[in-house]
């Protein structure tokens, strides 16, 4: 009887076993299978089309004076359209400007080689871009999906396929304008009748400007010194500092900024945050500089445009 049920109990045993393995090897299978189909590549199209397409973002403006008036200006900056994926049915990418960085999805048209491209809408500054490909450009126009909560609800596109390089070489044009037209000083002057002596008071725009520091100094190729940096003007400063991020493809928020980078060849706008591009030496510059900026004045005066 002991005999019988140690045969019984080892007989249990392999079954036991067996059904245990068996049922591990049909969940490694349907393991697999899943896998295989969270796995499966949706082909691609048209991948000679991907890249960075850079170039003007322009409309009018509503503005008020000081009487509640409205009024209109023509606006323009830079913007980038990247476009990183295109399979049968979807187009995936990205716009970037003026310091917001934001997913777009759209069509590609083959028939019209043209592309419907719409950002997520749950921001106030979303739209649609409506875009015609030509050769290595792109034109069209983005129309905001709330109309009444940006100021510029139609803009105009035209855009041309550039490569993004990082060059620590690149610096501003020596034509470049010095002057920083977007936050103008109000002062009040006086001013003496040589006749009559008689003095009278009048209010003035002044705004600041830099010296030409900053087409001299590089951030990025040379470790900067307490000695090269105390003499220097506030706008000096921030300049140097912030050619270091325009040439890493920072999108300015700033329109100071924007007004003196996107005036070059070179300056693409690639992304909102490049803080994890920076070389080492562009880092400790960077914290040099502001330390600098923090204490540095200004220089102003008047000028005509």
């Amino acid at each position: 009887m002991k005999i019988l049920n140690l045969t019984l109990i080892s007989l249990l045993a392999v079954s036991l076993a067996a059904c245990k393995k068996e049922g591990k090897a049909a969940g490694s299978s349907k393991d697999s299978l899943a896998l295989k189909k969270d796995s499966v590549v949706v082909p691609e199209f048209h991948k000679e089309l991907y890249g960075i397409y850079t170039g003007e973002f322009e409309g009018n403006i509503t503005e008020y004076d000081k009487e509640g008036n409205d009024y209109e200006e023509y606006s323009t900056k830079k913007i980038s359209l990247k476009i990183n994926k295109i399979t049968k049915d979807s187009v995936y990418g990205q716009s970037i400007v003026g310091g917001s960085q934001r997913p777009f999805r759209g069509i590609f048209n083959e028939g019209s080689n043209s592309f419907i491209l719409d950002e997520p809408g749950n921001d106030k500054t979303d739209g649609r871009f409506e875009v015609k490909l030509n050769n290595d450009s792109l034109t069209g126009n983005w129309n905001a999906f709330n109309k009444s909560a940006v100021k510029s609800p139609l803009k105009t596109l035209k855009l041309i396929k550039k490569e993004f390089v990082y060059n620590p070489n690149f610096m501003l044009d020596e034509n470049s304008d010095l002057v920083d037209w977007t936050n103008p000083k109000s002062v009040t002057e006086k001013y003496t009748d040589e006749e009559t002596g008689k003095t009278e008071t009048y209010k003035a725009s002044k705004n600041r400007f830099a010296s030409d520091a900053i087409f001299k100094i590089n951030a990025s190729k040379q470790k900067l010194t307490e000695k090269e940096l105390k003499n220097l003007r506030k706008l000096d400063l921030e300049i140097i500092k912030n050619a270091v991020f325009a040439r890493h493809g920072y999108s300015f928020k700033k329109e100071t900024y924007r007004n003196f980078f996107e005036r070059t060849d070179w300056y693409i706008p690639v992304s909102n945050n490049v803080d994890k591009d920076l070389t080492p030496m562009e880092k400790e510059n960077v914290v040099l500089l502001n330390r600098f900026i923090q204490y540095a004045q200004d220089k102003y005066d008047s000028f005509g445009r």
